[in-house]
């Protein structure tokens, strides 16, 4: 078992930056992936940004040059630096951590005012 704990979201100005950080304990060993994914309201949620174990990055299109993945393998944790932000942006944000199956974290708000 993983368990995955969100941190870092908040509200912020268009043009602004977050980083949002996700804390993995437990069975950790076993991750391969971490991603970021987001789900605005009355929309799916999507995949933001994934890291493997080996430094591998994937990208949504919306985010390229502006969010930035990352992994800290020695803390088990996993940041999401977001900057000019927009308020397309807006979202929940979720944490997920792919093994053998895929975990989900409980979810951070990130709120983009105009």
């Amino acid at each position: 078992q993983v368990q995955l704990v969100e941190s870092g979201g908040g509200l912020v100005q268009a043009g602004g930056s977050l980083r949002l950080s996700c804390a993995a304990s437990g069975s950790i060993s076993s991750i391969n992936v971490m991603a970021w994914y987001r789900q605005a309201p009355g929309k799916q949620r999507e995949l933001v940004a994934q890291i493997t174990t080996g430094g591998g990055t994937y990208y949504a299109d919306s985010v390229k040059g502006r969010f930035t993945i990352s992994r800290d393998n020695g803390k088990s944790t996993a940041y999401l630096q977001m900057n000019s932000l927009k308020p397309d942006d807006a979202a929940v944000y979720y944490c997920n951590a792919k093994s053998y199956r895929s975990y989900w974290g409980k979810g951070t708000q990130v709120t983009v005012s105009s």
